[in-house]
């Protein structure tokens, strides 16, 4: 595993083996206050197109923690195929850092990064998928549930968007069924399924347009924001459409009593989650939260430390 770019990428080994190195990681901070100093010396440079909260922090500090530094560049500093053509960012970037990190709008944008990089690339984010957000995610449910997720049902509840994909594949790769509870006009297109399908033919795949189904049989209940960045304008359409779909007392109800509720945040209250939810036993959002940082230290220390 060269580059992160997809879960479609990676074979169920290769996931295993940065959960392995991500636990051992995360056990090893708790323990000692510390981690072993895997990318002394090493640099990541992290791009950023869209505002950013949790992969900032988590790829700053996971660097720091492991003895490496993350060089922010925004944008309107790179300006990738505006002020500068992708492929010459890639290789100016390969010769002065170990591994690049990208959180941008087109998917090819990271997909062309990887392939005129020497260095290890990962997706921070693409509109079309969020892998890093569904590893932290299996660790979460590892966490709760075991190592072995096999058999596990993922519910997820909305918007059939880039976290849905990367989910989706994820739950293929590692053997839990996985079911998309969303709005008609909302689902997945087929070409997605299609393509998530060629990539895990051995997937349970349900969609359905009735959130209650959806829900009847999940482990875990999982939503995001019903708007995404770039879709303001779209809000009061969505909220409407989306009338049923929110995460709350009345539909969690549905779901088995063990089942667990995850958001990848930011959570918009009251929309797409209620507050009540998002507070209660139930919600294991901001261990998921924090996973963020555990998960993609084990992935930097696979890629970029040789783990």
């Amino acid at each position: 595993m060269k580059h992160f770019t997809a879960i479609a990428n990676c074979t169920p080994q290769e996931l295993n083996h940065v959960m392995d190195v991500s636990f051992r990681l995360k056990e090893q901070l708790k323990r000692t206050g510390r981690n072993d100093p895997l990318l002394a010396g090493k640099t990541l440079a992290m791009i950023f197109e869209k505002p950013s909260l949790r992969t900032r922090v988590s790829f700053a500090v996971g660097m720091t923690q492991l003895g490496g530094a993350g060089l922010l560049l925004r944008q309107e500093e790179v300006g990738l195929d505006t002020r500068e053509p992708l492929k010459d960012v890639a290789r100016v970037l390969s010769g002065m850092c170990d591994g690049i990190m990208a959180r941008t709008f087109e998917h090819d944008k990271v997909l062309n990064l990887a392939k005129w990089s020497s260095v290890p690339v990962i997706n921070g984010l693409t509109d079309y998928s969020h892998p890093c957000q569904a590893m932290a995610d299996l660790m979460t449910l590892m966490e709760h549930f075991g190592r072995d997720l096999r058999g596990r049902t993922l519910a997820y509840v909305g918007d059939g968007n880039n976290v849905a994909r990367s989910l989706a594949v994820a739950c293929g790769k590692l053997g839990l069924r996985f079911v998309l509870a969303s709005p008609g006009s909302y689902a997945l297109p087929q070409e997605d399924v299609d393509r998530i399908m060629s990539h895990v033919p051995d997937l349970d795949f349900v969609v359905t347009d009735d959130p209650v189904e959806g829900v009847r049989d999940a482990d875990c209940v999982y939503t995001d924001t019903w708007v995404s960045m770039g879709q303001e304008a779209e809000k009061a359409r969505r909220v409407k459409d989306f009338a049923g779909f929110q995460v709350d007392e009345k539909l969690l109800a549905a779901a088995p009593r063990h089942a667990v509720v995850l958001h990848c945040l930011p959570a918009y209250r009251g929309l797409e989650i209620s507050d009540a939810i998002m507070e209660s036993p139930r919600s294991l959002v901001f261990q998921e939260a924090e996973n963020r940082l555990h998960a993609q230290k084990g992935l930097m220390a696979v890629l970029m430390g040789g783990q």
